[in-house]
């Protein structure tokens, strides 16, 4: 229909202050042009990375009745996006929500969030890892970085030799347990260490992609949320896999360029709003090549 505005559900929690999961997903893909419908799993007064305290509220119980509601106004998405969730019992609902809410012409999206930095977050053991194993079955694209690819395939983070050929490996393998699309991010780059990678490959034309990035030594959370973000809203736009990697690869590397050189609290995440008109300017196509 003309004029429709393309919707995405989020399901993820939402934080008061810090840059991440919904207060990074809402304003990237707003502007972007795509409207966001958040399922919120969490209410916390501030994220939890590098905060040593913070107020939580868990939504678990009301997530089924707000489901219920959107079920009943009939709904439709074209795409459903997840990200952190707090217990099994929220992946069960994700999972069942999926099931209702997913066709097969909306895009199915799951970031499996669990570790970084080679270690699962501290509110993790190891028994999410065989339940977001079941939750990827069902998603059309996942994009863990390298910490939660590794759990995801029971390999050691350390890895030592990850280089093109262990990347298509990994790459292959995940895309094994259902989704077409994999996407690997902060994967490190064996021919030039100052350098991280995304990697991913495409099932359906058995395509690999490699975009390379210049390492800052500096970590803000909720980039992996936006990252996702803005690689989703280039695919919702008709981008191809390999220029939504470019775009969501080099917004990120700006976003972190544009922080690093800011006297503030890392742990506040990177300064988005200055950022996020360079996602309505015309692309600029460079970084993306084929592994």
């Amino acid at each position: 229909m003309y004029g429709t505005i393309k919707k995405v559900a989020a399901i993820h929690d939402l934080s008061g202050f810090g840059r991440s999961s919904l207060t990074a997903i809402i304003p990237t893909l707003s502007s972007m042009g795509i409207q966001v419908c958040p399922l919120p799993t969490a209410i916390l007064s501030n994220h939890t990375g590098g905060f040593e305290t913070y107020s939580y509220v868990d939504l678990t119980d009301t997530m089924d009745d707000f489901i219920d509601q959107w079920k009943q106004l009939d709904l439709h998405f074209e795409a459903i996006y997840s990200g952190f969730l707090g217990s099994t019992r929220q992946i069960d609902i994700v999972s069942r929500f999926i099931d209702h809410f997913g066709t097969e012409d909306n895009l199915v999206v799951v970031d499996p969030v669990m570790g970084d930095n080679g270690a699962l977050y501290s509110s993790f053991t190891d028994a999410i890892i065989p339940e977001m194993r079941r939750l990827i079955q069902k998603a059309d694209l996942i994009t863990p970085n390298f910490t939660e690819a590794g759990y995801l395939l029971d390999e050691s983070c350390a890895c030592q030799q990850f280089d093109d050929s262990t990347a298509k490996d990994w790459l292959r393998r995940l895309s094994d347990f259902g989704p077409r699309i994999v996407v690997i991010t902060s994967a490190p780059d064996m021919a030039n260490p100052q350098n991280t990678n995304v990697v991913a490959y495409d099932k359906q034309d058995n395509t690999f992609w490699k975009v390379g990035c210049r390492y800052i030594p500096a970590a803000y959370p909720g980039t992996g949320d936006t990252f996702t973000s803005v690689l989703i809203g280039s695919l919702l736009q008709g981008d191809s896999l390999p220029v939504a990697l470019d775009r969501a690869t080099q917004f990120i590397s700006q976003c972190i360029k544009a922080s690093y050189g800011c006297n503030y609290p890392k742990r506040n995440g990177v300064l988005l709003e200055k950022e996020l008109g360079i996602l309505n300017m015309p692309v600029l196509i460079s970084g993306y090549e084929m592994m």
